[in-house]
């Protein structure tokens, strides 16, 4: 395939990524499948991260750029870390500016940056440089509108007004927020169902065992639990969506 065909399918792939595991894999695979024209391709992911509006986007092109080492490592191309490596700094400059208009993106930036650390694809040092870039990144999340997305005890991103004190900052409009929204509700399922996956959890075959034999059989008495919490569930979200309605109604001419 022709190289610059190759760049504008790879800048396609990066522009659709969402929070689906499919989305990064195809982007993935086609990286290391074109692996002889990693630097072409890196800077694509550079090109993009600088010159992408959407917020939205550049954070889901961060959570990649961890999926792209994992699948590298995996296929013994380094390359791509090692590039990632060098242009840390730049990444986070592009998904967090230090001018407060990715104040969003903080927190993504940090998971990121503890994944590829727990990996070994970062230096704890590293990290910690970048943390303290960040803290004064993340003083301006309310002015966008939206909060940073969820972490592993946050049920959902929840939107914040904008004050007057932070005019000057981009807010996200509606569509952008309900598509955030969405995409952390995706990546928390998933992360719920990595945490109770066995295979590669490091339980061993004793422990989970004792766990199995502890666990009481399932009754009548936990299905009407579940079933009291999933009203509850649904209450919950009803009440969020009547009052993201109020909150983001378009304004009356």
């Amino acid at each position: 395939m022709d190289p610059f065909e190759v760049r504008i399918r790879f800048t396609q792939h990066l522009q659709h990524l969402n929070a689906s595991v499919t989305s990064a894999n195809k982007a993935a695979q086609y990286a290391l499948k074109y692996r002889d024209m990693d630097e072409d391709l890196h800077s694509c992911i550079l090109e993009q991260l600088e010159r992408q509006n959407s917020m939205n986007n550049r954070a889901n092109i961060m959570y990649f750029i961890e999926h792209l080492c994992d699948v590298a490592a995996r296929e013994k191309h380094h390359d791509y870390v090692r590039m990632m490596q060098r242009d840390i700094l730049r990444v986070v400059d592009a998904v967090a500016p230090e001018d407060g208009s990715g104040a969003a993106n903080v927190k993504v930036v940090r998971k990121v940056l503890h994944g590829l650390q727990s990996k070994s694809f970062l230096l704890a040092q590293t990290v910690t440089e970048i943390e303290e870039c960040l803290k004064e990144r993340d003083t301006q999340s309310d002015a966008i509108g939206m909060s940073s997305p969820l972490g592993p005890d946050t049920e959902m991103a929840h939107t914040t007004p904008i004050s007057k004190s932070n005019s000057s900052y981009p807010r996200l409009d509606k569509k952008q927020v309900e598509q955030r929204i969405e995409e952390d509700r995706e990546r928390h399922k998933r992360l719920r169902e990595n945490i109770w996956a066995i295979q590669n959890t490091g339980v061993d075959d004793a422990e989970f065992d004792k766990m199995w034999e502890e666990t009481s059989e399932l009754g009548e008495d936990d299905f009407l639990l579940y079933a009291e919490e999933a009203a509850e569930r649904k209450e919950a979200a009803e009440e969020w969506a009547a009052e993201c309605k109020v909150k983001y109604a378009e304004p009356k001419a």
